[in-house]
């Protein structure tokens, strides 16, 4: 019993030894190793464009066009010269296979895929084939209307593309495809899902992020491209004014700068030293002056006539894009080898008072002697002038048209909806220029629009199984807008730089309908000539006569459905030292100035 006190004593002292033991510190946290700042060149732009789907005329712009180039796959892209090769990094083989029915077989490079990790296949061709005969506001679609059926192979990895009769322009087709996986299933997708974006990338580039408050898009190596990488890990595209960009050039901020060319651009520029390194760049486009041929008072192809001899198409071009390429025909654009002025000499080519109103009053106009002002079946006659709220140097078009018109005698009233709006709708909002911000590109209002998918990571929509044959399908469908106006002229792009006859095809043809597409879409400007078909349809067959596209070219002066005005063009801005790291120049028509950034390098540091 008295050993107990004992064994307490020791267990006491034990436990006092062990709390005055000194406690070692915790081991010092690893130094984090600094990461290197990723390399990075800027290219400064003055606009970022309504939206990013190059197949829609609503979102054609020089960014568009760097984006595609840069991020969506193409089955075949222009060399240095301009012509076209196939890109290997997308189909290994592309060929005609059969004559009965002319069919072409792609074998896609099996390595191919998105940034979803889902392989570019037969679906993408799919999809590409259906909104493009199917969706209005599209440019250059007349080749997939003469597509019958698109066959998958190889578990999507091979495609037999079946035509209805013998198309020689068939490698123009499936440029800049678009992720199917992400699109086909979401409603308004086509317009919508492409307004900040695009979904997944199948090129060297893909879009981080596009944030329109600040106007910076970012784009970033696709670490899952297949072939060589990128050598720049970022390329930034930022939007910034004329004063802006130039001093972004003087001190660093840009590498690279592709604005409009203007006064004040060049005035701002003017003030660099030493002086930067100016190319023009045509762009693939033609703005030109639609009028409303299938209603309202331009249906009468005389009053077409004399509205067009009112134009001074010289002045709009001299005070909207000075150093623009004046536009003189309907096929080919001024920059194209082989281009001529294809005006007759009785054409709407200049302002011609006497022959304008000698026109109107053949189309059952009256012009007052007192006042001057032209009538219409005893009212004013008035005439709605249209272009696309997004397209600045588009609305300043309409402005001058309108002035033009009420200089001589005809009411005139500009609207400026949006783009989507203008180039697929029979009938448009009357929103002034003045008012016509409107919703903005990421707001759910717009007509037609969706929120567009994260760029930017996080999970993805699951993909879903290729459809090998023609099935039925629908345009996304615009709610006409209350109290919609109809217009008689608007200001819209016309693609350039494809098949020449393909791309006379695509504006002027009659659509008709087939058994998948019930309801064709209308062109912008409704034009349709069951005179001037045959020729259409001889443009796009295997042996066109050699002058049938200048009997088209005479019978579009005579209808004038179009008058076209002038070919943009961006001014391609360097240093020396940014030369020497991009070597950039104007690139070929379709792909532009951004053709070979994925070998660009990075400034130092």
């Amino acid at each position: 019993m008295q050993r107990i006190p004992v064994l307490l004593i020791m267990l006491l002292a034990l436990l006092a030894a062990c709390t005055n033991a000194p406690v070692s510190p915790p081991p010092a946290p690893p130094v984090p190793t600094p990461q290197p700042r990723p390399t990075e060149l800027v290219v400064g732009v003055d606009d970022l464009g309504a939206g990013f789907n190059p197949h829609l005329l609503a979102h054609l712009s020089p960014v568009t066009t760097a984006l595609a180039t840069l991020v969506l796959p193409s089955v075949f892209r222009p060399d240095s010269a301009g012509v076209l090769r196939l890109d290997r990094t997308v189909a290994t083989s592309a060929e005609v296979v059969a004559t009965e029915p002319f069919t072409v077989s792609y074998e896609l490079n099996l390595e191919a895929s998105w940034t979803t990790n889902t392989p570019i296949a037969a679906e993408d061709f799919v999809y590409l084939w259906e909104r493009m005969r199917s969706e209005p506001g599209v440019g250059d679609g007349a080749g997939y209307q003469l597509i019958t059926q698109v066959r998958s192979r190889a578990g999507g990895k091979a495609v037999d593309v079946v035509f209805g009769q013998a198309y020689p322009a068939w490698q123009h087709l499936f440029s800049d495809l678009l992720p199917a996986h992400l699109l086909k299933d979401a409603p308004g997708s086509w317009t919508g899902a492409t307004i900040n974006g695009l979904p997944a990338s199948g090129g060297p580039f893909r879009i981080v992020s596009v944030d329109r408050a600040r106007g910076d898009v970012l784009l970033a190596r696709n670490d899952l491209y297949w072939d060589a990488p990128t050598v720049l890990d970022q390329l930034v595209l930022r939007r910034l004014d004329p004063n802006a960009m130039a001093t972004g050039l003087a001190n660093g901020d840009i590498d690279v700068a592709l604005p409009g060319s203007d006064a004040e651009v060049r005035a701002a520029l003017g003030g660099l030293t030493p002086a930067p390194h100016v190319q023009p760049a045509p762009q693939p486009t033609v703005t030109e002056l639609g009028l409303r041929s299938d209603t309202g008072p331009l249906a009468d192809q005389r009053a077409r006539q004399g509205v067009a001899a009112i134009i001074d198409r010289e002045a709009i071009r001299a005070a909207v894009a000075p150093d623009a390429l004046p536009a003189d025909a309907f096929g080919l654009a001024p920059s194209q080898p082989g281009y001529s002025a294809t005006a007759p000499a009785n054409a709407p080519a200049r302002p011609d008072p006497v022959q304008a109103g000698q026109q109107l009053a053949a189309a059952g106009w009256t012009r007052s002697l007192t006042t001057g002002r032209w009538t219409v079946d005893g009212a004013p006659a008035r005439l709605i002038v249209g272009a696309a709220a997004e397209r600045e140097a588009d609305v300043r078009v309409a402005q001058l048209v309108a002035e033009q018109l009420d200089a001589a005698g005809v009411d005139a009233e500009v609207v400026a909806p949006s783009a989507v709006e203008l180039f697929g709708l029979d009938t448009v909002a009357a929103v002034p220029p003045s008012t016509s911000a409107g919703p903005g590109p990421t707001d759910p209002s717009t007509p037609g629009a969706t929120p567009a998918p994260s760029t930017a990571g996080g999970p993805e929509p699951a993909a879903s199984a290729t459809t090998g044959s023609a099935p039925t399908s629908t345009a996304t469908t615009l709610p006409p807008p209350p109290g919609g106006v109809q217009v008689d002229l608007l200001v819209l792009p016309r693609t350039v730089g494809g098949d020449p006859g393909s791309e006379l095809a695509s504006g002027f043809s009659c659509p008709e309908p087939t058994a998948v597409v019930a309801v064709p879409p209308r062109n912008p400007t409704g034009f349709c000539s069951s005179s001037l078909q045959p020729l259409l349809d001889e443009l796009v067959s295997a042996d066109p006569r050699p002058d049938a596209a200048t009997a088209v070219e005479r019978a579009l002066w005579n209808q004038v459905p179009v008058l076209p005005l002038f070919q943009p063009v961006t001014l391609v801005v360097s240093t020396p030292a940014s030369d020497a790291l991009t070597g950039i120049g104007p690139g070929p028509l379709g792909t532009g100035p951004v053709t070979g950034a994925e070998r660009w390098r990075p400034p130092p540091s």
